[in-house]
């Protein structure tokens, strides 16, 4: 039986404390290395939280232009090796993402909006130890958890984002699209305090 649900996206408002500490490539092959077979699947090859799921290094923090680049072109060699679980295209409606979240369920998952300019996947893996941080986000946040942040497009409407879960595996992220889009988030402020 599918099951199918609406995830809550959360504006910047709502957003988590900032991210603090960037993931430097050796440090990530080290800890891959290292890493149970949770952090394989969530960090591997073709996986959407995967530094190197676009053919060279790219720290998950920095936000990706995903839709300036053809999926076919990016992924062509995971798709034929059959290790890719991401997917992302356009339609004259909308910006579609999908993407496997193997093990990670919907308890986990969390959908941001910052400044109407990205949208930020994350969530945690496991508990932070008593540390003297509050945030699993302001430490070596990859032992605790997954990020990864996307560039929306400029004719993106960022106040109409759904992201739905099928089965606890199958995220998709639908972004309208507004063919007559001028308002930048700064202009949408200007004019409602006007």
């Amino acid at each position: 039986m599918s099951s199918c649900i609406k995830l809550e996206v959360q504006t910047e408002d709502e957003a988590p404390q900032k991210w603090c500490i960037s993931l430097a490539e050796d440090v990530f092959k080290r800890f891959l290395s290292q890493g149970s077979p949770t952090v394989h699947k969530v960090f591997g090859e073709g996986s959407l939280f995967s530094p190197f799921l676009f053919g060279k290094y790219f720290d998950p923090l920095d936000a990706f232009p995903l839709w300036d680049v053809e999926s076919d072109s990016l992924f062509s060699n995971l798709r034929n090796s059959g290790k890719s679980t991401v997917d992302w295209f356009q339609t004259d409606q909308a910006y579609v993402l999908k993407a496997e979240l193997p093990g990670l369920g919907k308890t986990n998952v969390q959908i941001h909006v910052g400044k109407g300019k990205i949208v930020e996947i994350s969530g945690q893996l496991k508990q932070q130890r008593e540390s003297k941080t509050k945030d699993w986000r302001s430490c070596n946040w990859w032992e605790y958890g997954y990020v990864r942040r996307l560039e929306l497009p400029e004719d993106a409407d960022w106040r109409r984002i759904e992201a739905y879960l099928s089965n606890d595996v199958l995220l998709e992220i639908r972004i309208s699209r507004n063919p007559l889009h001028t308002d930048t988030p700064e202009d949408a402020v200007g004019k409602n305090s006007e």
